[in-house]
């Protein structure tokens, strides 16, 4: 459970849950394991897509149950690009140290830009306003900054 139980709550939380919500279908999800009879784990691998599998599953349901209809991309898609950024990693830590180390490496400048809209939901007039800038030059510097950070996580992962 230990080596799985990051992975499944990343995974919940790329599915479009909240922090709380993943926390819940992530311990669901390996109460319903330990609820089976048997269960063969053949790889680290199989486990982890059965495991995602189930915490999709249990996703899908709390939405039926709670009548909230929620586009969410076509599973394989997000599991696709899950294996992709996850890999044998299973947890996404190698993802998420490659991220940190990339955020790092930004302008001040641009990680206050990104911080501001995505850690406290500043709008690109509040950004430009907060950094001396236009809402188009806060709206260019993040989209900079974003594909900085793209390029870099990618080199990273690769590199890896």
């Amino acid at each position: 459970m230990e080596r799985h139980q990051v992975g499944v709550w990343r995974y919940l939380r790329v599915l479009g849950c909240d922090p709380a919500t993943a926390d819940d279908l992530t311990q669901e999800t390996f109460l319903k394991i330990l609820r089976r009879e048997v269960f063969v784990q053949h790889s680290d691998a199989a486990t982890a897509a059965y495991l995602r599998r189930t915490a999709h599953n249990l996703f899908i349901s709390m939405h039926r149950r709670g009548r909230k209809v929620k586009q969410v991309e076509v599973f394989e898609t997000i599991d696709e690009v899950w294996e992709r950024w996850a890999g044998a990693d299973l947890t996404g830590d190698e993802a998420v140290d490659a991220l940190r180390a990339c955020l790092q490496a930004l302008s001040e400048r641009a990680r206050m830009a990104l911080k501001l809209r995505y850690a406290k939901g500043a709008s690109r007039m509040e950004i430009g306003s907060q950094l001396g800038i236009t809402e188009h030059g806060a709206r260019n510097l993040m989209q900079r900054a974003k594909q900085q950070l793209k390029t870099c996580v990618k080199n990273k992962m690769n590199a890896s």
